[in-house]
């Protein structure tokens, strides 16, 4: 038998163990996504494909990245994950929870300076929604500097929701629709579009929850 001949199983071997692994990870990650956590809410208002929901206080660790939009989460999934398995004071680790959003930072910091309906120098603000109960002071210290806790304070919130690729032209097409009813409806929003995603990336694109939030100005 010859040294090629002996290579052929062993290569379809681990190419067969490779392929269960992986099936294996990801039918286990898609069951466990079903009861992934997210942040309470209710629905207030109705529209033509909209909800507006008031959202209760929840935190999450955030951070700040160059971008540009389409590159933004693979650059700040490493960062928090990090945080969220360990790379804390304390190791803690936290269950993953839904959604990971992105929005585009503004360049002024200051929290009651008008942000503008385009992106800016500022980079993307990706984040994720830590567990229940855990609050920016409770939850452990990131040994990442990059890495920032923050409290997000109940607010109305208008989301329109959507399937499909995490394609740019999907996604402006669904922002304009609901910028569209809001405006239909007489009501104003204030701040950056969110980009709210619910799936890992491997989850087909049919079956994808994505979603883009504005914060309303005021609850009608």
């Amino acid at each position: 038998m010859t040294t090629r001949s002996m290579r052929k199983p062993r290569s379809r071997a681990v190419a067969f163990g490779t392929a269960a692994l992986l099936i294996v990870t990801l039918s286990t990650f898609a069951m466990s996504s079903h009861a992934t956590e997210e942040p309470e809410y209710q629905v207030v208002r109705r529209l033509e494909g909209i909800e507006v929901r008031q959202y209760a206080t929840y935190a999450v660790a955030e951070v700040t990245v160059a971008g540009p939009a389409g590159e933004a989460g693979n650059q700040a999934f490493p960062i928090l994950a990090g945080y969220i398995f360990g790379k804390n004071k304390g190791e803690r680790k936290f269950a993953m929870t839904a959604p990971v959003t992105q929005v585009a930072a503004p360049v002024k910091l200051e929290m009651t300076a008008p942000v503008t309906q385009v992106a800016t120098p500022g980079g993307f603000v990706v984040q994720f929604v830590l567990p229940q109960g855990v609050t920016a002071t409770s939850a452990p210290e990131p040994l990442d500097a990059r890495v920032q806790l923050r409290q997000i304070v109940p607010a109305p919130v208008a989301v329109i929701r959507y399937s499909g690729f995490w394609s740019e032209s999907n996604y402006a097409e669904h922002l304009a629709k609901l910028q569209a009813g809001l405006r239909a409806a007489d009501l104003t929003w204030t701040g950056e579009p969110v980009n709210a995603r619910y799936n890992a990336p491997f989850t087909p694109w049919f079956m994808r929850r994505n979603e883009i939030w504005l914060y309303l100005a005021q609850a009608r």
